[in-house]
């Protein structure tokens, strides 16, 4: 068992999408060098203080790769501080050499668990506790101090390891939401197929029954089979990418869609008012993107009945055009940041990134949450059935 859990941190591999460089290394970096030359300049105690000013700027360099060379960077500051001790240790210094301020080497050891290999974490973490034995080993410390010094170096560590590992189930919990999505589209591709199929068979069967003595209607019932192919055909190109789950059920009955809205915003019990508008030829859309202007109403309207602070009213508007559908929703309560954008959102964005379109969603400019999103209207031309009003 720990041999096998020693194997898979050994195989852990980096965390994806590092950022390089973001404003608060800059930050860090001034501020790290502003207390380098402060303590350097005020402190009278500093043995070899060129070599300590000198070493402290170099420690604070380090920081700038800490995310994208975790184990070099480690090595380099670490190895310096242990290449510093032995000099000491040679030269018998009334006091270790170096400054204070050489303590953002903690953010070298915050950085190592969140952004480096398994690897590099072992190989890291075993440079580190050489540079904290040899420390104790010179300055003589006593035992409580030891403890203390050993916690307050590794918890940087600790920090670092929590925030990866919520990280990554936050990402998991992502992909999790993604993948029903998907799921969720396979399912309305079955039911579509199947709807068309069966009408097909209905109609072939009639044609067959009708070619003896009415040929003209056999011809129709043959354009009618032709017509159901093709939206079939088309459906299963908009959601080829989507998986379905093998041991779900398939139902026959259409999802929701469009003409669905005035019964979801007329249901009673929500404390906001809705205005729905629906505006363009929005009978003819097919099945898929139906559905999904469905599920980003329900969604963002359900959103702001939960959480829109102070809100009145949510707008909705449908709009569609020759070659897309666009979807607003916006509510007129308080701004309150990023905050709303949870897994639903999430599931919306993979529904319209699998049909073509795009989805944005966020605080408006003056008041309230916006979701807009812009769907590909698919096959617009006469042979589409209307979907009927239920």
């Amino acid at each position: 068992m720990l041999r096998d859990d020693l194997r898979t941190l050994w195989t852990e591999p980096r965390p994806p999408d590092a950022p390089a460089r973001v404003w608060r290394d800059w930050a860090l970096l001034a501020a790290s060098l502003g207390a380098v030359v402060l303590e350097a300049t005020l402190r009278e105690n500093v043995v070899w203080r060129p070599v300590a000013l000198v070493f402290g700027v170099w420690l604070c360099l380090l920081p700038l790769w800490r995310r994208t060379r975790p184990l070099a960077m480690v090595t380099l500051g670490f190895g310096s501080v242990i290449l510093l001790q032995l000099v000491s240790l040679v030269a018998a210094t009334r006091e270790p050499v170096g400054l204070d301020t050489g303590m953002v080497v903690l953010v070298l050891v915050y950085a190592l668990p969140r952004w480096g290999s398994g690897r590099e974490i072992v190989l890291g973490s075993a440079v580190i506790l050489t540079a904290f034995v040899l420390g104790v080993v010179a300055d003589d410390l006593p035992a409580a101090e030891q403890v203390g010094g050993f916690v307050f170096l590794w918890l940087p560590g600790l920090i670092g390891a929590v925030v990866r590992f919520w990280g990554t189930a936050r990402e998991r919990q992502l992909e999790q939401v993604r993948s029903r999505e998907r799921e969720q589209l396979a399912r309305e591709l079955h039911d579509t197929v199947a709807h068309h199929v069966s009408a097909m068979v209905i109609s072939a069967q009639a044609g067959r029954v009708l070619a003896g003595t009415d040929p003209s209607a056999a011809v129709e019932a043959l354009e009618g089979v032709e017509e159901e192919g093709a939206r079939t055909l088309e459906e299963m190109r908009a959601m080829v990418a989507a998986l379905r789950d093998r041991g779900a059920g398939a139902e026959l009955a259409p999802p929701a869609g469009v003409a669905d809205l005035e019964r979801l915003v007329r249901t009673p019990g929500g404390r906001l008012r809705v205005d729905l508008g629906l505006d363009g030829e929005l009978d003819t859309l097919p099945p898929a993107v139906d559905a999904a202007v469905y599920r980003i109403v329900q969604e963002s309207v359900t959103n702001a009945m939960r959480h829109a602070v102070d809100a009145t009213e949510v707008v909705v508007r449908v709009t569609a055009e020759r070659h897309t559908v666009r979807v607003s929703v916006r509510d007129n309560g308080h701004r309150t940041g990023r905050g709303r954008a949870g897994y639903g959102l999430t599931g919306l964005r993979e529904r319209a990134t699998l049909l073509g379109g795009t989805l944005r969603a966020g605080p408006g400019a003056d008041q309230g949450w916006h979701v807009e999103a812009e769907l590909p209207r698919g096959r617009t031309e006469s042979g589409a059935h209307p979907r009927p009003r239920r």
